[in-house]
């Protein structure tokens, strides 16, 4: 079974607006809560540069 952890930027409630991240087999993996079954594979040197760049966005 794969454990999701929620951004900790989704405030920590149970709505369907949240990114969320696992590890399964050695690999990372991504989806967005309100499509729960869109899995997303990513690396760890993707996932760093997309949260640099959503940080820079948002300042």
């Amino acid at each position: 079974m794969t454990q999701w952890q929620k951004s900790s930027f989704s405030g920590g409630a149970d709505g369907n607006e949240c990114i969320e991240l696992a590890q399964r087999e050695g690999a990372l993996l991504l989806r967005e809560s309100e499509e729960p079954t869109r899995v997303l594979p990513v690396s760890r040197d993707s996932l760093l540069a997309l949260l640099r760049q959503a940080q820079t966005n948002r300042a």
